[in-house]
């Protein structure tokens, strides 16, 4: 990799920190205002509907301009967002900002990566982006956790500027305003990204023709044997990462017995096992090998429904050993193993269909058009996989039941898409039979 691609790695860190980090401080800022409990959920909602309604227009804005400098505009959109949110504004509406930036963002941040690398580096440079991205989402959520702690919060309220009056008495506020300066530092990483020379054609400005563009590269990208595959598998992942979470937490409490606070260390062991397998992806397995890790999504959610079987229960509760107030226990090995296990899987195989996503893209349009319509994809997958999720929860169906479920529903899809892919190659290899007959 050269020396570009560590400058882009490091402007992904910061500027997902921050993100991570401005969560944790907006629920703090929701409780202070003493907003009800229904609205907590809203804020990931009202982030991820930025990349549902402005799909059509993020991918141009992307490809009109160097990439550097449309990361560096949309990272200063997520710090007005949080200016915004710290001057009196409501934090949905400010995270909402923030979710604009960040849709923004992602089109620039892994359409670089095709102009600036060659096809077989795609795989590992996509591991890497994604091994960073979840080390930053769980150090993100530690430090809006630390931020908003009682000891940390009172020592940054206590710095006192002569003359000057902040306006900032709260723990949710202190915390913003760090979180501001990490958004700055990403900006100005942003600044030393190179124009890769890059040009596409003039983007259209007319809402209309942006939509019609991207009804296009929708259709295109569905359309394309390899693209199809590649997109249905990552808008699959995407909206089982998002409802896992929730599982997770819930499994936590139930089979568990663990708190709401323990069951969120859960989230972090089983981003450690999909960082972990996206570093093995991008090490081993070859762009033109890409769709030979198809069959992990079905074992990842075979995995999944072993979850529903294990609770703690099952084993004595026995201290193993501890790191601070957090213990390890005899009873929770298994669990943590499965959250490990299941995480590998999940990025061993994302890994590579999110490479080849982005080289068929590259080929079929343009870096900016092709990872919207995969985030546009993702995001609905996201809202449709989590209204699911709420209505099970609603009808008060066991969780058990709910995490056979949802395994057995990724095991059925992802066998669905190896027969697909199947079938593509067999008339491929067909249509090329007859075409050297003809010869």
């Amino acid at each position: 990799m050269n020396r570009s691609f560590y400058i882009i790695m490091a402007a992904q860190f910061f500027s997902s920190l921050a993100d991570n980090a401005l969560l944790i401080a907006a629920i703090a800022l929701l409780a202070q205002l003493n907003a009800p409990a229904w609205m907590t959920p809203l804020l990931k909602l009202f982030f991820v509907l930025s990349y549902v309604l402005l799909a059509a227009f993020v991918g141009a804005f992307a490809d009109s301009r160097p990439k550097g400098n449309v990361m560096f505009i949309t990272n200063t959109i997520k710090f007005v967002g949080c200016v915004v949110m710290l001057f009196g504004s409501h934090p949905l509406f400010s995270y909402a900002i923030v979710g604009l930036g960040a849709a923004a963002y992602s089109p620039a941040k892994y359409g670089i990566l095709t102009e600036l690398l060659p096809p077989e580096k795609l795989v590992a440079a996509n591991g890497w982006i994604e091994g960073l991205t979840v080390s930053s989402i769980i150090l993100g959520t530690v430090l809006g956790g630390v931020l908003i702690s009682a000891s940390v919060s009172q020592s940054l309220l206590s710095i006192d500027i002569p003359n000057v009056t902040t306006g900032i008495d709260t723990p949710a506020e202190s915390a913003i305003l760090i979180i501001m300066m990490i958004y700055v530092i990403a900006a100005l990483i942003n600044l030393k990204i190179p124009d890769t020379g890059a040009r596409y054609v003039s983007q259209k400005t007319n809402p209309i023709e942006l939509i019609k563009d991207f009804s296009v590269c929708f259709k295109t990208l569905w359309n394309d044997r390899l693209g199809q595959i590649s997109l249905a598998v990552t808008t699959l992942f995407w909206g089982a990462g998002a409802t896992l979470q929730f599982i997770v937490i819930k499994w936590a409490q139930v089979a568990l017995h663990m708190t709401l606070s323990q069951g969120a260390i859960l989230q972090a062991i089983s981003a450690v096992g999909v960082a972990i397998g996206a570093v093995y992806a991008a090490c081993s397995v070859p762009l033109r090998k890409s769709l030979k890790v198809l069959p992990y999504g079905i074992v990842m959610g075979l995995v999944v429904c072993v979850m529903a079987i294990y609770n703690s229960d099952m084993l004595p509760n026995t201290s193993l050993f501890a790191i601070g107030k957090f213990q390890i226990s005899l009873n929770l090995i298994p669990a943590y193993f499965l959250l490990v296990l299941v995480g590998c899987l999940a990025g061993y195989f994302v890994v590579p269909m999110n490479a080849l996503l982005q080289h068929r893209g590259h080929v079929l349009m343009s870096a900016g058009h092709s990872i919207a319509v995969q985030n546009f994809n993702e995001n609905i997958s996201v809202l449709a996989m989590l209204a699911i999720y709420s209505l099970l929860i609603w009808l008060d169906l066991p969780v058990q039941s709910v995490i056979i479920g949802f395994g057995l529903v990724v095991s059925v899809i992802m066998w669905l898409v190896i027969k697909r892919h199947a079938r593509n190659q067999a008339e491929y290899d067909s249509m090329h039979l007859i075409g050297e007959h003809k010869h």
